[in-house]
């Protein structure tokens, strides 16, 4: 496991852009506001950039990679084209599974069941219909927490792009796989739920 996986409190940070494609985002510790993880799209096609700027983005494919500044994909969060409910597929780096978000139906608020490499359930991922508040439950348990953060009244009012603060609980073990898996979900809320 990746030694920055081992944080409990994250910030998510989404780019603005005019007229963007492509969703990028950085990871900041909120300690020293640096940026510790670089989330990028970058094989974006063609014809999957002109479908952002319909009322299809929503079912557009995309790839995330995610990496520390300058250093090698740390993870990689992928889903194929979406017609009615997203399959998210991560992987670290070298390509290996490790796990995947199936979104559910008919969820209040949004929800992803997470599973592991192996297809098990690990925790499910609820949203709020009233609120940008999202928990990730294993049973009654929280494992983690995602919450929008106001961006300012400009920010607001002319641009989509959101920043959300992730607070991995401590009793979630450094070396569970499901922390590099709840830091992929944090971007699949904003790319499949919120866009």
């Amino acid at each position: 496991m990746h030694p920055l996986l081992r944080k409990n409190v994250f910030v998510v940070k989404e780019h603005v852009g005019l007229l963007k494609a492509a969703n990028n985002f950085d990871v900041l510790d909120p300690e020293t506001g640096a940026v510790v993880l670089e989330c990028r799209e970058e094989n974006l096609g063609p014809i999957t950039k002109l479908l952002r700027f319909t009322d299809y983005k929503r079912m557009t494919p995309f790839e995330l990679i995610i990496r520390p500044p300058g250093g090698a994909p740390m993870l990689v969060v992928r889903r194929g084209i979406s017609l009615f409910l997203s399959n998210v597929a991560v992987t670290d780096g070298g390509g290996t599974s490790l796990g995947s978000f199936q979104q559910r139906l008919f969820s209040i608020g949004g929800a992803f069941q997470v599973s592991d490499a192996e297809g098990r359930p690990t925790c499910e991922l609820k949203g709020s219909w009233t609120s940008w508040e999202f928990k990730f439950l294993r049973g009654d348990a929280t494992l983690a927490t995602v919450s929008r953060e106001w961006g300012g009244l400009g920010r607001e009012l002319l641009t989509t792009a959101d920043n959300y603060v992730l607070n991995i609980e401590p009793t979630v073990a450094y070396d569970d796989p499901v922390r590099a898996l709840i830091l992929a979900a944090v971007l699949c809320i904003d790319m499949v739920l919120k866009e």
